[in-house]
């Protein structure tokens, strides 16, 4: 373990943006990660883990920390549920085909989604009618300033939308290292009618989807609507759903008839942020090295050589064309940096 001098971020960030770490080092170990939290000459330090959820503008003149802490264990098992373990430095879409090798249900309908397990809390990640809380048991994180584990339950993490307390009071405070669910063994609840689940069941002739069905079946379905940040740099949706009283969303309706929304509660709904972008007419919009993906509005893209800078004036662009159209803020779902 030594820190490294000019390194080039390109392939930790899924966008694929060429930036420079003044200083790099690379961590794969909690014991590693508390020596390097304890070097003075590097007050400022950034954490990377699987780099899907940033947009990188600048060079980091920061010690740039790449969390590489792997390993999965049981905890725990009973009859019908088992208790997992997955160290933060996971790959999130190999530790769901982990878990369905093994029969464990729960967290099927986040297949796909980029990025490592010690980032998923921090978002609260979510796809076709699930989210990460749904199976979250607590989490394990190490105080920046004290060097010492804390474990969050449930309850501390304050998950909402999107949202957790690593974006709101412990944001910069703590580095996430494991991550623990409880996951089914047997009598799995099957999510099969969120989105297009149901209709891609149907092509795949499966009437009674077992969790490895609902795997499949989301993975073709991101697939087809989403590019591989292998092939083409994105960060996955890069906006937030905006959620919007009901009486505005009714007002709305005089104007778009045909303006979808999921209800929140009684006095909120949840309006598809990939359809204001796409009704605003940037869809498929290149600007040169960069633009919106032509199958999915919320994606924004970097086809090659793409600036961060330039990724980060569309996304203020089309936040300000959504809200002079529609009168409705939406906030990136990526951090800047």
């Amino acid at each position: 373990m030594y820190i490294q001098h000019n390194i080039s971020l390109k392939s930790y960030n899924t966008f694929g943006i060429d930036v420079t770490a003044k200083y790099f080092i690379s961590v794969s170990s909690i014991e590693d990660l508390k020596t390097v939290l304890q070097l003075k000459d590097h007050p400022n330090k950034l954490f990377l883990g699987g780099g899907s959820n940033i947009l990188l503008t600048k060079d980091q003149e920061a010690l740039v920390i790449h969390l590489n802490i792997k390993g999965i264990e049981i905890v725990s098992e009973v009859e019908d549920a088992v208790t997992v373990k997955a160290c933060a430095g996971e790959n999130w879409h190999e530790f769901v085909l982990w878990c369905l090798n093994k029969g464990y249900g729960g967290i099927e309908n986040l297949s796909l989604i980029p990025g490592n397990v010690g980032t998923a809390p921090i978002q609260n990640i979510g796809a076709y009618g699930v989210e990460l809380k749904d199976t979250f048991v607590s989490c394990e994180a190490l105080s920046i300033t004290n060097n010492t584990l804390k474990t969050f339950s449930k309850a501390d993490c304050n998950f909402d939308y999107r949202n957790s307390i690593f974006k709101q009071q412990a944001k910069g405070k703590y580095v996430i290292t494991s991550v623990t669910f409880k996951l089914s063994k047997k009598n799995h609840k099957i999510h099969a009618n969120y989105g297009a689940i149901a209709s891609q069941l149907e092509l795949m002739k499966v009437n009674t989807p077992t969790i490895t069905d609902i795997s499949n079946a989301v993975i073709a379905i991101r697939e087809s609507k989403l590019p591989n940040p292998k092939e083409i740099g994105n960060s996955g949706s890069f906006f937030k759903n905006p959620v919007i009283p009901k009486t505005q969303y009714q007002s709305l309706l005089q104007s778009f008839n045909d303006m979808p929304s999921y209800p929140v509660s009684n006095d909120e709904v949840k309006v598809p942020a990939g359809w204001l972008i796409e009704k605003a007419g940037f869809k498929g919009k290149r600007f040169g090295n960069y633009g919106v993906h032509k199958k999915q509005a919320l994606v924004l893209v970097n086809y090659g050589n793409a600036k961060g800078e330039d990724i980060l004036g569309l996304s203020r662009l089309i936040q300000k064309t959504i809200e002079r159209i529609f009168g409705i803020p939406i906030e990136a779902e990526v951090n800047i940096l």
